[in-house]
């Protein structure tokens, strides 16, 4: 089970996803792209009325900037404590994923269902980029980690929890081995793969 505090963290990561996804829908365009965002002397502001965001229209013109004011001062506020997570490390971003971990080192089914129960998933490498920025995290905490990749039917095909089958892998010399008894995967410290028993306990690291 996640502490308040870890459930707090990756609660907010994932809300900061969230509103980083709707303020990129098409439907919903950012708050920089909003008419009148900002005023001469460089301020930002929000149009009354009609100007405000596309699903807001119909709205009375009070209701439609309050709802403009609260997105803005919700994107505002979550720039401000994202911003403050990263410096610490207490999340890291790659792309258009958040990494958080709650240290915590449980079997794979308890990290999977932790993370999934904060809104999110196991960490889930599906390029260089991403792998070394999970591996990050693995050398913060000096530990192995528990990636969201498993073995499927077929002894020794590994595929994303999904199903899926990767598109991307760091294998460690000689692994995958086991032959069909490690079904599921673990990171080193130093970024490479290897398949390991389920019932181990690693390191949660979530992807939201």
């Amino acid at each position: 089970m996640l502490s308040y505090s870890s459930y707090m963290l990756t609660a907010v990561a994932a809300l900061l996803v969230t509103c980083d996804a709707l303020c990129k829908c098409p439907g919903v365009p950012g708050l920089r792209g909003i008419p009148g965002l900002h005023g001469k002397d460089g301020s930002l502001m929000i149009p009354p009325g009609r100007g405000g965001l596309p699903w807001a229209q119909g709205l009375p013109d009070a209701l439609d900037t309050e709802l403009n004011l609260l997105l803005l001062n919700l994107k505002l506020r979550l720039s401000r404590l994202k911003s403050v997570l990263v410096l610490s490390g207490k999340i890291r971003e790659v792309g258009e994923k958040i990494l958080a971990s709650n240290g915590k080192e449980v079997d794979f089914a308890s990290a999977l269902k932790s993370c999934e129960e904060a809104g999110g998933t196991l960490a889930t490498p599906t390029n260089e980029e991403e792998n070394k920025a999970i591996l990050g995290i693995v050398k913060q905490y000096n530990r192995y980690a528990y990636l969201g990749i498993k073995e499927g039917e077929n002894s020794g095909q590994f595929n994303y929890i999904n199903g899926t089958p990767l598109n991307y892998t760091k294998w460690h010399q000689n692994e995958p081995n086991g032959k069909g008894t490690e079904k599921c995967v673990e990171m080193y410290t130093d970024g490479s793969w290897s398949n390991k028993k389920c019932n181990l306990y690693r390191l949660t690291i979530c992807e939201f």
